[in-house]
């Protein structure tokens, strides 16, 4: 924000302060670029199965760490 943009917001009440935050907003999110339903749907089971493979890698290195373990202190 600029000098002028501060200084315009000092001088507006706590009503006008919010409405302005809203318009702000509402135009950012009017630039954003949204996903298509199909890559939502693509990006989504990445995330599944990345996910899933990390529990599966963390789980199989608890189970291999635990056994050392054992053996090690009976």
């Amino acid at each position: 924000m600029t000098e002028s943009n501060e200084l315009v917001a000092e001088k507006l009440g706590l009503f006008a302060r919010v409405g302005l935050f809203y318009r702000q907003v509402v135009n950012e999110l009017t630039k954003v670029v949204w996903p298509t339903r199909k890559e939502l749907t693509t990006y989504t089971i990445v995330v599944v199965a990345f996910v899933t493979f990390m529990i599966a890698l963390v789980s199989l290195l608890d189970l291999v760490l635990t056994k050392i373990v054992f053996l090690v202190f009976g």
